[in-house]
């Protein structure tokens, strides 16, 4: 099957230019938003995939890729989340599926909380839990900081594999092309209102469905996290990829669109 070329447009909604990555599809919309330093493009291989049951669309959240970016615009948690909830709006979605990876799915979870409309449920993959008086997010700071600040100087994929090492040539050269979009002070609000925001509040009154995803082998929920999410919000439910860190398409895509399948009837998997 040949790929899905995208295409890419800019929006005006909750008063910044958000830039979209359409890969047309199929079926109803889904809106994917990436997490904290992955500009929509970096999802081009999922969404690929995605477009065969869906008609689907990229986010560059905003101070990444080609949306609005630099001083001046607030990154917290609720700013990014309006915009969610805005370009849904703008796009005159009454039924999509949300869509969101790490802080995406901390997006999407804060979205639906203030304003769901046009939402028809949420795909939450891997959120980060952490939180006031919880366990620290796994990553660290530098890692973001450090390979932004070479992006931005400049580097080629093999100087991107010192980050991820696991990740293939064609995937680390996407990410050292455009990872110096991500910008830095963006990227710092993001990664402390990981510590200081804490979704699990809005759990337990979520107005549209919600399941979840987990990595494996990610670090980023465990057991004892997943627990606590049950009790809160116990319609959510859950699939495991076993075999797949934090990113999870990018060390098993097969099994990341296997999840997708049990959690939502979809056939995206292939044998």
């Amino acid at each position: 099957m040949s790929p899905i070329a995208p295409e890419g447009f800019n929006i005006r909604a909750n008063g910044i230019r958000q830039h979209i990555l359409r890969y047309r599809g199929s079926g109803e919309p889904l809106v994917l938003v990436p997490g904290i330093t992955s500009p929509a493009i970096t999802w081009g291989f999922v969404a690929e995939r995605l477009a065969e049951g869906f008609d689907t669309y990229v986010v560059d959240v905003r101070g990444r890729g080609l949306s609005s970016t630099g001083p001046g615009l607030d990154y917290g948690l609720d700013a990014m989340a309006d915009d969610l909830s805005a370009l849904i709006a703008a796009l005159g979605f009454a039924d999509a599926t949300v869509l969101g990876h790490s802080m995406g799915a901390r997006i999407a979870i804060r979205a639906a909380s203030r304003n769901a409309a046009g939402m028809k449920r949420l795909v939450l993959v891997d959120p980060p839990v952490s939180g006031p008086d919880r366990r620290a997010y796994p990553s660290k700071l530098p890692w973001y900081v450090d390979s932004i600040r070479q992006a931005v100087e400049g580097m080629d994929a093999e100087a991107m594999r010192a980050f991820c090492p696991t990740w293939t040539p064609e995937q680390l050269a996407l990410r050292a092309e455009w990872l110096h979009t991500c910008y830095e002070p963006a990227i710092v609000t993001a990664f402390e209102g990981f510590h200081t925001d804490d979704i699990h509040r809005d759990l337990p009154a979520l107005p549209v469905p919600a399941v979840l995803m987990i990595a494996g082998r990610g670090g980023v929920i465990e057991a004892e996290d997943e627990a606590e999410i049950a009790r809160l919000n116990p319609a959510i439910r859950t699939a495991r990829v076993p075999d797949a860190g934090h990113m999870i398409p990018w060390d098993d895509l097969e099994g990341f669109l296997r999840a997708l399948d049990t959690l939502l009837g979809t056939s995206l998997a292939r044998a």
